[in-house]
């Protein structure tokens, strides 16, 4: 199984030194093209996205979310930071099982 990532050309190069292939695209044409190879690819596991190229493809991440196994979209910020608003990962856990996990985000760790 592998990974492939679809963002802005610092955050594939930054993949890419990790081992993950991908493709940088600037539009929102190359970033459907990009998807669309992904999918085809039967290796291809989990696709990264930024949180801006996934809101260009917002009704195709959609679709395969809900109508296939694999491979499985994960959105990630991107060198702009998380998008304003959006809940984060800790959020959604603590809304799932109505507990905390961890600290609050901008809770200071005291030492």
């Amino acid at each position: 199984m592998k990974f492939y990532c679809i963002a802005d050309e610092d955050t594939v190069r930054g993949f890419r030194l990790a081992g993950v292939e991908g493709r940088a695209v600037r539009t929102a044409k190359e970033a459907e093209a990009a998807l669309t190879g992904a999918l085809a690819d039967a290796d291809v596991g989990i696709v990264i996205l930024t949180e801006r190229v996934a809101a260009d493809l917002r009704r195709q991440v959609g679709a395969v979310r809900t109508g296939r196994d694999r491979p499985l979209v994960v959105e990630i910020p991107g060198p702009e930071g998380p998008t304003p608003g959006r809940k984060t990962l800790r959020r959604f856990v603590q809304e799932a099982i109505g507990i905390s996990v961890g600290r609050d985000e901008g809770t200071a760790v005291k030492e």
